[in-house]
């Protein structure tokens, strides 16, 4: 075992046992979507006092902590989101009517002094001084200006006085400068006589006079009440008490907020997407690992292992970096454990051709030289799927930044499995006598019947490349044709509006639901069936009070109706998603083409962007003719594909650099044609992988990843026929007008220039390069 070998085993088993007492002691944190609750953006608004900034948004963010504290709520989120907006996560809150009843407060706390009584003549003329509003017990009161903010409350807190016999009160607590306008507001009420309206003062919140007490007949004129010392008594209960304090303690909202979003996901919902992932991930990657086991033989079977050590440090990694788990970000944790053999398969296949190519080599020298020469195609692959990754992270919202996070996890994991724990394992066993003389055993000493397959029957693909562009531009037709016949069916992140699940105890059919739903005054609802007794509710304008109505509708008709899923998107939002959901399949492109035209020729660049479209406006298309809705989900699968087909044309691309760079006078065809054959064996494979993934996901997921899963295995599948039929000809007619000169082929540090007859390529049936 040589001394790289014995480093990289050291480092595999530090790295495999980190990772194992991270597993064994840290759990996961997870999103909202899998562990139930509510989650709610809201957008700050200008106002007349302040402005929508990042300062103001912050002071804004803690009076509402303050306020959530106080509803008891286990471990609340409350994030800022750019300059303006507030992201508020509530675990175990399903219905949120309580919370964005205290969050959506928006007008300022006051304290006013009262003028005297008001009257209805007055309450609807414009005020010059201050608003006329009802009391507490209806009677009209007009109010002077504000006198003071709610910002100057320190404290304020629910008391019971059992041995004066008060009963309940409300303590205040203001901060210096306010306290002396408390002082002189409740002085100058004090001057009146006991009985007149002029002795109250007014506390108003949203429009509202929540309180307006009385001062005490002991308190001298102009001489007021200390901050420190001051009560509001009166026929409180407890609950009243309590929640006076609350709204005077949460103070005035610097500024107004607007609910843009709010989403609520059951438990239920949350546990079983857990459990169909986990079934999905046991069963996809024990055939990922069957498959490849069989086509490599025993370093199949040590890349199986290498893929458990990458299923263990992925999950550590997200753990340990307390990455949030949601539903997509664990559909990406499973989707990567399939690519995750993309690194391996390159390796073996180029290991195969080394070895037969040497002939007289040794397996340990062709092993090490299939690790080389894979290197670049695996390292380019790799950056175009962490670039989708970026991309979702940077420009996606929500649960689509969680997928993003994973997936790149995933792929930096799968290239520590595959060039350090696999090679690790294939390099010791390949230094075995017994591996290295029984050439069944090992796995590539023999080159494998798809390989042996192409080179018997040496098909020319690409002697007529127009027509394969002729097909690809077939398909892409019939794709447009269905998203202008049956047209995009937009989801409510998108769109803007209210989309509820709802799980009913007795089946209820569409009709009824509709008419049921009619009937209490919803006549715009969409309602479909989202399975045996669920139902789906859309409407474009729906608050929390009349959601509340709705599901008391359906559960008169089926017996019971629990929500499962609730979607709220404001219409500005919803805008502002779908525009930056254009931005980032832009910016995906652009991105992806200049690292191309870097890495790689122009033409090879344009083709494999214009194979890049084809397959997304196949994806719309194919989702558009089976009525399936676009939204978040599906961009993240959209982006996804797109690095997964970038990552197949770069791989061909990659071999037809190599070859052509070995042989400059050969046609650009044959070479094309030779690069398509000698990475056929590794596109069906890594394919194999993937999809063994995706259909356990898409059976066993539930529907809450079936539309994930679908698309990823269309856009899967389009994106290898693309990848080879699209790209590669688009590349050869593009050439033909490049005045470009051939690659150059690169040499290894030190070694001369070859001498005499080229050696021959095993793949191209006596072409030589």
């Amino acid at each position: 075992m040589t001394r790289a070998t014995t480093v990289r085993a050291v480092l595999a088993a530090a790295v495999l046992l980190v990772s194992v007492l991270i597993t064994l002691t840290m759990s996961p944190r997870l999103g909202l979507d899998l562990q139930g609750g509510t989650r709610m953006v809201l957008q700050a608004k200008d106002s007349e006092t302040a402005k929508a900034d990042r300062e103001s948004t912050d002071r804004t963010l803690e009076v509402l902590r303050q306020r959530i504290d106080s509803l008891g709520v286990a471990e609340p989120v409350l994030t800022r989101s750019g300059e303006d907006r507030i992201i508020v996560e509530l675990p175990d809150v399903q219905d949120p009517r309580q919370a964005a009843e205290v969050i959506g407060r928006t007008a300022q706390l006051s304290f006013h002094a009262v003028q005297g009584p008001g009257t209805e003549e007055k309450k609807q003329a414009t005020a010059k001084d201050g608003p006329t509003l009802p009391d507490e017990q209806g009677g009209l009161l007009d109010l002077g200006p504000v006198q003071l903010s709610g910002a100057g409350v320190k404290d304020a807190t629910a008391d019971f006085d059992a041995q004066q016999g008060t009963g309940w009160s409300v303590s205040l607590d203001f901060h210096k400068d306010a306290g002396k306008k408390w002082t002189g507001l409740t002085g100058e009420a004090a001057c009146h006589p006991a009985g007149d309206e002029r002795r109250r003062v007014a506390i108003v919140l949203d429009g509202k006079v929540i309180s307006s007490p009385q001062v005490s007949p002991s308190v001298g004129c102009n001489v007021g009440l200390p901050s420190g010392s001051t009560q509001i008594t009166g026929s409180f209960s407890a609950d009243e008490a309590r929640d006076l304090a609350l709204l005077i303690k949460g103070g005035a909202l610097p500024l107004p907020v607007e609910i843009v979003e709010q989403r609520t996901v059951g438990p239920t919902l949350g546990a079983a997407a857990i459990d169909a992932s986990a079934r999905a991930a046991l069963i996809g990657a024990a055939a990922t690992a069957l498959f490849i086991t069989v086509m490599y033989r025993l370093f199949g079977a040590l890349a199986a292992t290498a893929l458990a050590a990458y299923g263990v440090i992925s999950y550590a990694a997200l753990v340990a970096l307390g990455v949030t788990l949601t539903l997509p970000g664990l559909a990406g944790f499973v989707l990567a454990i399939g690519m995750a053999v993309d690194a391996n398969v390159l390796v073996f296949e180029r290991a195969r051709e080394e070895y037969a190519d040497r002939r007289n080599g040794s397996l340990r020298s062709a092993l090490g030289a299939g690790f080389r020469n894979a290197w670049s195609a695996v390292a380019d692959s790799n950056v175009t799927t962490l670039i989708a990754a970026g991309l979702l992270f940077f420009l996606g919202s929500g649960p689509v930044k969680g997928f993003g996070v994973t997936l790149a996890i995933g792929v930096l994991v799968s290239m520590f499995s595959a060039l350090v724990i696999a090679r690790a394992l294939t390099e010791i066993a390949a230094g075995s006598r017994f591996v290295g003389d029984y050439r069944g055993v090992n796995g590539i000493a023999r080159p494998g019947r798809i390989r042996t397959w192409l080179n018997e029957r040496d098909p020319q693909l690409f002697r007529s490349p127009r027509r394969w562009l002729m097909v690809s531009t077939a398909l892409v037709l019939l794709a447009v044709t269905g998203i202008l016949v049956r047209g995009v069916d937009l989801g409510v992140e998108f769109t803007g509006g209210r989309l509820v699940e709802y799980s009913t105890s007795r089946p209820v059919d569409v009709e009824t639901a509709r008419d049921t739903i009619a009937a209490a005054g919803f006549t715009d609802a969409e309602v479909t069936t989202a399975g045996e007794n669920d139902l789906s509710v859309r409407t474009g304008k729906l608050d929390n009070d009349g959601e509340h109505a709705l599901r008391a509708a359906l559960a008169e008709e089926g017996g019971g109706a629990t929500k499962v899923r609730d979607e709220l998107i404001g219409p500005s939002l919803g805008d502002e998603l779908r525009r930056n959901a254009l931005i980032a399949l832009g910016v995906a492109v652009l991105v992806q083409l200049a690292y191309l035209a870097a890495r790689f020729r122009w033409t090879f660049a344009v083709a494999s962007v214009g194979a890049l479209l084809h397959d997304v406006a196949i994806l719309v298309g194919a989702f558009a003719w089976l009525g399936r809705p676009v939204d978040g989900i599906f961009l993240a699968a959209l982006l996804t594909v797109i690095g997964y087909s970038v990552n197949d044309s770069v791989v061909v691309f990659d071999r037809v650099r190599e070859l052509w760079a070995r042989n400059r006078r050969a046609p650009i065809a044959d070479v094309a044609n030779r690069a398509v054959l000698q990475t056929v064996p590794r596109t069906v494979n890594t394919g194999m992988g993937a999809l063994f993934i995706l259909i356990a996901l898409a059976v066993l997921g539930g529907d809450s990843l079936a539309d994930f899963a679908l698309a990823l295995l269309i856009g899967i599948c389009v994106g290898t026929y693309s990848s080879v039929m699209t790209a590669v000809p688009g590349a050869l007619l593009l050439e033909r007008s490049s005045k470009a000169p051939p690659p150059a082929r690169k040499r290894a540090p030190g070694r001369k220039k070859p001498v005499g007859r080229p050696r021959r390529d095993p793949a191209d049936n006596g072409a030589r390069v």
